[in-house]
């Protein structure tokens, strides 16, 4: 066994078929379930579709693609924390989260959002969690907030981030 800690490469994200964009490529994985990806891919699109309809006035059309890149960027966290235990003691710790990480727990809190919804389709779930995260609103952007005022509330611990595993 290595005694040195290699970095992994980050394997890059298959394109969406009908975009090509890679971001939403791996939301499609994320909305995925029990392996049907054809599913996900139909509902990812039809929430476009919906979004594009309901933002969209006679006089300024709206493309669905960008709302989403839009909502996505409001929801995504700026810190998080993680619990450290040093001394003893277990500490929550507030990290910034990095560029991939937080694209990605972006996407597991809108999908978890639209889940928690009920009484419509999961396409129309999707297309008002996306308006909402747009509009910054929504639990999606619930649970950012709560996470940020977690790592406020433990900014005392901050400096012990410098005994991040890595």
């Amino acid at each position: 066994m290595p005694r040195k800690a290699r970095s992994v490469k980050r394997h890059p994200a298959n394109p969406d078929p009908k975009f090509g964009n890679a971001k939403y490529g791996k939301f499609i994985n994320y909305l995925m379930q029990r392996g049907k990806k054809n599913v996900a891919q139909k509902i990812f699109y039809m929430a476009l579709e919906e979004v594009s309809k309901k933002m969209s006035t006679a006089e300024q059309p709206v493309e669905g693609k960008q709302i989403f890149e839009q909502a996505l960027r409001n929801i995504a966290p700026l810190v998080e924390v993680k619990g450290r235990r040093i001394g003893g003691a277990n500490y929550q710790v507030p990290m910034e989260v990095v560029e991939p990480r937080k694209t990605a727990i972006g996407m597991k809190w809108l999908i978890a959002a639209a889940q928690a919804r009920k009484g419509a389709p999961m396409y129309q779930k999707l297309a008002s969690e996306i308006m909402d995260g747009y509009n910054k609103i929504g639990s999606a952007i619930k649970k950012r907030e709560d996470t940020h005022r977690m790592a406020e509330a433990n900014k005392a611990f901050a400096h012990f981030a410098k005994f991040q595993r890595r």
